[in-house]
């Protein structure tokens, strides 16, 4: 599960090195106008959340901590990506077993639920993943290339094949 997670993150930190200051910082894609940075740093601050709540087994997805330094500096968001990886990869096998409470927010007020570490993490995962799926919409609308081929796919997702037939 760990290396899923930090493949992943490795494609969006790949994103962040390949890009220029100006298409990192760039929020002219409609109907959202964010950047890649404010997605990357989005992502990141869950895991973080996860991070500062473990030691007391409550994480509060709502006290990110939404450093606009990291969304508008590729190398801060590059160092947020290094920390992030670098808690990943200390994570045990025991300590994805860990109960923890997890707080958030879904429109209604405060919620909370009892998760294992690995749960929040899979969440986490998986929402880093529909974020990646959105700075691909943004980077198309740059003009800029995919990392890779499985940037922003969830992999339980079908995929359109293109079929010689279907162009006719």
């Amino acid at each position: 599960m760990i290396d899923a997670i930090l493949q992943n993150l490795e494609r969006g930190k790949k994103l962040v090195v390949e890009v220029d200051d100006a298409q990192f910082n760039d929020n002219s894609v409609a109907p959202y106008f964010s950047s890649i940075g404010i997605h990357m740093r989005h992502v990141l601050d869950v895991f973080d959340c996860i991070f500062d709540g473990l030691p007391s087994g409550n994480i509060d997805l709502t006290h990110r901590k939404r450093n606009v330094l990291v969304e508008q500096d590729k190398e801060l968001c590059i160092s947020y990506f290094n920390r992030i990886h670098d808690k990943l990869s200390d994570l045990s096998d025991q300590e994805l077993e860990v109960m923890v409470s997890v707080h958030d927010d879904l429109g209604l007020g405060k919620l909370e639920a009892q998760y294992t570490l690995a749960a929040i993490l899979i969440q986490a995962h998986s929402h880093a993943i529909h974020h990646f799926a959105s700075i691909g919409y943004i980077i198309h609308q740059l003009g800029i290339s995919l990392p890779d081929a499985d940037f922003g796919y969830n992999p339980t997702t079908p995929r359109a094949e293109v079929n010689s037939k279907n162009l006719n």
